[in-house]
């Protein structure tokens, strides 16, 4: 299987299965003498680690990280970092059952169809588990990034009910089980997810991740879009179905007025810009406002409630899929959405910096 690579000068390769013995990553093109450690990744994966609430998954991994390579007294050397997570608390005869069922809205009958075998304990590679190696590699983008650059998620819509954008509040987020800036909201979905669980069923979401304090100039004009590389970053994230930067496809609703950020000149030769609608990317090059992206997350396939697929010996059948599963597998793609816009924009820091080394740090034009 090829294509477990992301990235140019900041790569990352994971490996590993949901049920195998460990899953890992290495991560490839970081500069030497960054200080790092287990602690500095490790609050990250907390955050993303399942079994944290009765609204989550209840496979109960510790999720302790190890770096095995690339740290030499407390920096890094310039070297490969290896990453390595062990599976703890696998229960592999829970999935006995589908071992030659095609469960509907997995990607069993995909797997089957393109390799001729699949790993069907817990989804195998296409598990979410994998997505514990992406938040590892991420806490080491934003150590590349710097303290300058902040990068924070939020679940900002339910089954379709929205947050309150006025009751916006980023303290809320780690206040409750959902990363919900929305107090009100949160309370709303509490109610809601016990009765999707109770009933065995689950619910999509939506979650915007926003980056402030990235310099202007990040990604280029024609095949290397910041926006484009964001897009497909957050595409391949499990269950993801739909990514949007700035306003979106909201700005297919807007006149050209509207929609126009416009810009005024501000002290210092710096450039003030009136709104953000275009998400912080214009012409696919970062113009230093925040960067805004949201993506949609589809229901958990993996539902209690009797399902119409095939098997491998040509049937009809009814699926039912045990387990301990996500009710909306949404909540835990925050981190994993802040992970992904990490690993773009420091992959594309490096990539300015290379062709641009003097390039300024902030959107300022010279002065006649």
């Amino acid at each position: 299987m090829s294509h477990n690579s992301f990235g140019h000068l900041f790569r990352v390769t994971t490996w590993g299965e949901s049920h195998g013995p460990a899953i890992g990553c290495v991560v490839d093109g970081a500069p030497p003498r960054m200080t790092l450690s287990e602690a500095d990744i490790q609050p990250f994966l907390d955050r993303r680690r399942p079994g944290q609430s009765k609204f989550v998954t209840q496979r109960q991994e510790a999720d302790q990280v190890r770096i095995l390579s690339g740290v030499f007294e407390g920096q890094t050397t310039g070297t490969p970092i290896a990453l390595m997570i062990e599976n703890t608390d696998q229960r592999s005869k829970d999935y006995g059952e589908i071992k030659d069922r095609f469960r509907p809205g997995h990607a069993d009958i995909a797997y089957e169809l393109k390799y001729g075998i699949r790993d069907y304990r817990g989804g195998g590679r296409s598990s979410a588990r994998e997505t514990a190696m992406r938040v590892a590699a991420g806490a080491i983008a934003r150590k590349v990034l710097g303290e300058g650059v902040r990068i924070r998620g939020a679940l900002v819509a339910m089954g379709g009910d929205a947050v309150d954008r006025a009751a916006w509040d980023w303290a809320a987020v780690d206040e409750n089980d959902f990363f919900c800036p929305d107090r009100a909201a949160a309370a709303r979905w509490e109610e809601q997810l016990l009765a999707l669980r109770k009933s065995g069923n689950s619910v999509g979401a939506v979650i915007e991740i926003v980056a402030e304090g990235v310099p202007p100039g990040l990604g280029a004009p024609i095949y290397g879009k910041l926006d484009a590389d964001l897009a497909g970053a957050l595409m391949g994230i499990n269950a993801v179905k739909g990514v949007e930067i700035g306003d979106g496809f909201a700005a297919a609703a807007l006149t050209g007025t509207a929609n126009a950020d416009e810009m005024r000149m501000a002290e210092g030769g710096l450039v003030a810009f009136q709104a953000n609608h275009a998400g912080g990317v214009l012409g696919g090059i970062s113009t230093g406002q925040p960067i805004v992206a949201r993506f949609a997350v589809k229901p958990t396939s993996s539902i209690l409630e009797p399902r119409l697929g095939v098997d491998r010996f040509g049937q009809d059948v009814d699926i039912i899929t045990k387990g301990r599963h996500d009710p909306c597998v949404g909540i835990r793609a925050v981190p994993v959405g802040e992970a992904m816009m990490a690993l773009v924009l420091a992959d594309h820091l490096l990539r300015h910096r290379a062709q641009n080394p003097d390039a300024p740090s902030a959107a300022r034009l010279p002065r006649n």
